[in-house]
C-alpha cells in the first residue's frame, strides 16, 4: 500500500482522493485551503499551554467532555490494557478554553470543519449507488448543526525511559467518528495498517493534511469505506526527548442521525466511549 499526497487543486482530486480512502482507508492532500502557518502558530501557542500548570485549572467536564485531560485519564485504545502516553485537550465551541489559545484555535475549527464537510461531499459524490443506498440520508447533511464535532489538541510528551513496558504514545485503533482531518505534526510517529497486516508510516510533510475515514462512515457506508487501524509510535532513531503536537479533527454527525439498523450516532459514540475507558460501563 502506498499513500501518495493529492492536490488539492488537480481535476481529478475528487476521484483521486475518494480512491486513496476506499483502498487504504487514508487520503493525503496537499495544496489545500488550511494555512501551514496558522497550524505552526496553534501548535506553538500549545506546546506553552502543555508546559504550564493552569492547564490543570481547565480539568475536562466529564458529561460533554470539553477541557483537558491529563496522562492519567488519556484514554487506552481499544483492545490494549495500556494507557497511551498523552494528554490532550477537547476543543468545542461552546466549551471551555484558555483565552490566549482561543483565538487561533477557533479559527482553525472554523476553516477544518469546512474543509472536512467538503471532503464529505466528494465521498458522498462519489460513492457508487449500491453503496449510498445504505445512506439514511445525505452525509454532507449528517452534519448540517451539528454540535459534536471535536477538536482536540494532542500532547505526546517527551519519553524519559522509564515508560511503563509495553506502553506506546497511541496504540493501534481506529476512530470513531465520519472522517477525521489532521495536519503533519512536527514529528513523526503515525503508521497506517495495511491490508496484509504490516506498518507503513504516513507522510509527515509539513503542510499535508492527513484524512482518514472513521466507524461511523464505515457503519453507514455498509462497510464499503473502510475505518483503518493506525497507531502513534515512539520511532527509531527518532529525538524521543522532543514532545510532539497533534491536532485532529473528528467530524461527527449530530446524535439523532441514522448510521446504520444498529446504530445512531449517539448510541455509537457512547458504545465506543465506554469502550475507551473514557465513560463508565
Amino acid at each position: 500500500m502506498q499513500l501518495q499526497a493529492i492536490d488539492y487543486n488537480s481535476p481529478t482530486a475528487q476521484e483521486d482522493f475518494v480512491k486513496s480512502l476506499r483502498e487504504t482507508g487514508f487520503g493525503v492532500l496537499k495544496n489545500h485551503p488550511i494555512k501551514k502557518e496558522l497550524v505552526s502558530a496553534i501548535y506553538q501557542d500549545w506546546q506553552e499551554f502543555f508546559a504550564d500548570d493552569s492547564k490543570y485549572d481547565y480539568r475536562y467536564n466529564v458529561g460533554p467532555q470539553d477541557g483537558y485531560f491529563s496522562p492519567k485519564v488519556a484514554e487506552t485504545a481499544k483492545g490494549h490494557t495500556k494507557r497511551d502516553i498523552k494528554e490532550y485537550f477537547h476543543y468545542y465551541p461552546w466549551g471551555q478554553c484558555p483565552e490566549k489559545q482561543k483565538p487561533l484555535l477557533e479559527q482553525y475549527y472554523g476553516e477544518a470543519s469546512a474543509l472536512a464537510k467538503e471532503l464529505l461531499a466528494w465521498v458522498e459524490k462519489h460513492s457508487p449507488a449500491d453503496v449510498a443506498k445504505h445512506y439514511s440520508q445525505s452525509l454532507s447533511s449528517m452534519v448540517d448543526g451539528s454540535q459534536q464535532t471535536l477538536l482536540r489538541v494532542l500532547h505526546y510528551p517527551p519519553l524519559k525511559g522509564d515508560e511503563e513496558l509495553g506502553a506506546i504514545r497511541a496504540g493501534a485503533h481506529e476512530d470513531i467518528n465520519l472522517l477525521t482531518i489532521l495536519p503533519s505534526a512536527n514529528e513523526p510517529g503515525l503508521q497506517v495498517k495495511s491490508k496484509d497486516g504490516t506498518w507503513m508510516d504516513v507522510p509527515c510533510d509539513f503542510g499535508t493534511l492527513i484524512i482518514n475515514i472513521g466507524d461511523m462512515l464505515q457503519e453507514a457506508s455498509g462497510g464499503y469505506f473502510p475505518s483503518t487501524s493506525h497507531r502513534v509510535i515512539n520511532p527509531e532513531g527518532a529525538d524521543k526527548t522532543k514532545s510532539r503536537i497533534s491536532l485532529p479533527l473528528f467530524l461527527h454527525p449530530k446524535p439523532e442521525v441514522v448510521l446504520s439498523e444498529r446504530h445512531t450516532a449517539k448510541s455509537y459514540l457512547h458504545e465506543r466511549l465506554v469502550e475507551l475507558g473514557v465513560l463508565p460501563a
